[in-house]
């Protein structure tokens, strides 16, 4: 963990300005990379993640970009968002995407999460401190979050979502561990803190693809819960 995690920066908003960069660039735990460097295992990085900042309206063509990413089997993605509308994380979860973080969150907030998403597996939830704007979640605890502050129960949620309750279950426990609370008021601020979109109730149940969706993608802390 000595190491210094790579960092690819992917589709950086030309309005963004350079304060994130420097910040990236000059972070003694990070080590930013160019395409050029793939595929990945040069000599003094331990991991990587790919920072990709997806535009306010989403194009199929930035899932794919994501997608093609996730071929480099060691690569994290973690997702910068303005905002998440249903279908946006229905997206980023079949294009494979690792984790995702508020566009406005801080460099310093940014630059934490990106290292817990390329250290987890390796780092121990108990260490955890409560979620803030900055902090990453998976595509499909943002997505279930987004039910459970509206208000929806376990069984409702996995009837919308077409998984099993226990599924959702997990993913609930999960939201406590990374958020230390299950109060709804604090389920609701934390998912306006991330931009995340209402429920509407023409949101109707998704049939088919299982819990496992594409790439055998896994949660950041299925992963961590196993060590």
């Amino acid at each position: 963990m000595n190491q210094a995690v790579g960092v690819l920066i992917v589709d950086e908003p030309a309005g963004l300005g350079p304060v994130l960069r420097a910040f990236l660039e000059h972070e003694p735990s990070l080590h930013t990379l160019g395409e050029a460097d793939l595929p990945l295992g040069g000599p003094g990085t331990g991991s990587v993640v790919a920072l990709v900042f997806l535009p306010e309206t989403a194009s199929k063509s930035a899932f794919a970009r994501i997608a093609a990413l996730k071929r480099h089997p060691t690569l994290r993605v973690l997702v910068a968002f303005q905002s998440l509308p249903a279908e946006t994380l229905r997206s980023l979860l079949e294009a494979g995407a690792d984790a995702v973080v508020a566009q406005s969150a801080t460099p310093r907030e940014i630059s934490a999460t990106i290292v817990r998403l390329a250290h987890a597996g390796v780092a121990d939830t108990a260490e955890s401190g409560p979620v803030e704007a900055g902090d990453g979640l998976t595509p499909r605890e943002a997505e279930i979050l987004r039910f459970l502050s509206a208000g929806f129960s376990n069984k409702e949620v996995a009837r919308r979502l077409s998984l099993s309750v226990r599924t959702v279950e997990t993913h609930r426990l999960n939201l406590r561990r990374k958020t230390q609370t299950g109060r709804l008021k604090d389920l609701v601020c934390l998912a306006r803190q991330l931009g995340l979109a209402p429920v509407v109730e023409s949101e109707t149940p998704r049939q088919g693809k299982g819990e496992s969706g594409h790439h055998g993608h896994k949660t950041i802390i299925e992963t961590m819960a196993r060590h």
